[in-house]
């Protein structure tokens, strides 16, 4: 049994078992860490406060659940119903439950939100304090790994859960066609091209000095044996350096940050395969967020204008 049930539910726990079962056929669904780690919190602190057997698992339960998360913001209780949702509908799938009680629970709005892109020149200073574009040959090779990791996640667009699971074998970098398979939510794989002739020349150096050859692209130990570095040691590492740097930015700022000056120029369409969204809708925001930083422009010249003809 997953040890973090076991350690937080205990063996006994009546939807101990159901649990590890699901989260389970979710990794050999295909699942991401990522996505199990975030279902199994979620569900253990449901399991936490329902305490009954699967067959107790009613409406009535889940709305008292719910109705205590009311000082969360939306978007996290909306992650929370929707991780019961799953796991109620898989024990419909496998005949646990005679019927989902989610179909009685109303969804979640979420209100649509801005993205917030960090500045180029805010992403360049924590970049730089990694290392240079031509590190020393003495540089460490975690803080080459931790470069090339970033700047990948920034000159990709994508995500740094996405970056963490990239393996050698994902790269071609194969001259005037370099690029990678990134693999994101859903089992979807996206091909990105590698245009940043500066990035390709750092990847490559990285690839060198490591010696990989295949298997993950950023490991957890400099030794190469192994596995791929999880997005929480990543996370870690990135708002240490920011720390440093004495900059606030979120490491998922930096896919913002990529989407917002691809905007510039590209049309919705491919800024939305750039990044794996599955609809316009998303990728629509990063032009709402353009119009915004326009309108704010105009408002300033006009303040500069009036204070000018005052």
């Amino acid at each position: 049994m997953d040890p973090v049930i076991t350690e937080q539910l205990g063996c006994t726990h009546p939807l101990a078992r159901h649990l590890d079962d699901f989260l389970t056929d979710l990794a050999n669904a295909g699942a991401s860490p990522h996505t199990r780690r975030a279902y199994r919190g979620d569900l253990i602190a449901f399991a936490a406060h329902h305490g009954e057997d699967l067959a107790e698992l009613t409406a009535a339960p889940v709305r008292a659940y719910l109705a205590g998360l009311a000082d969360l913001s939306p978007a996290s209780r909306k992650r929370k119903r929707a991780a019961i949702a799953s796991f109620a509908k898989w024990a419909v799938r496998h005949d646990l439950l005679a019927a989902n009680p989610m179909d009685r629970i109303d969804t979640v709005k979420v209100p649509k939100a801005l993205p917030r892109p960090a500045a180029a020149a805010d992403v360049a200073k924590v970049l730089a304090l990694i290392c240079s574009r031509r590190p020393r040959n003495d540089l460490p090779l975690d803080r080459l790994r931790d470069r090339v990791l970033f700047e990948t996640a920034y000159v990709c667009g994508a995500r740094a859960s996405e970056v963490c699971g990239l393996y050698v074998e994902d790269l071609d970098l194969r001259l005037d066609d370099e690029h990678v398979r990134i693999h994101g939510k859903g089992g979807s794989v996206r091909t990105v091209l590698l245009d940043d002739r500066g990035y390709v020349t750092l990847l490559k150096l990285y690839l060198t000095r490591a010696g990989y050859t295949a298997g993950p692209l950023f490991r957890a130990s400099i030794n190469g044996r192994g596995g791929p570095l999880s997005y929480d040691a990543a996370h870690h590492r990135w708002q240490s350096y920011c720390a440093q740097a004495g900059v606030e930015i979120d490491i998922h700022q930096l896919r913002h940050a990529h989407a917002t000056e691809l905007n510039a120029g590209v049309s919705i369409e491919a800024v939305r395969r750039r990044l794996g969204h599955t609809s316009t809708e998303t990728t629509q925001l990063y032009a709402l967020l353009d119009d915004k930083v326009a309108d704010t422009e105009i408002r300033a010249a006009r303040r500069r204008r009036d204070r000018a003809t005052s």
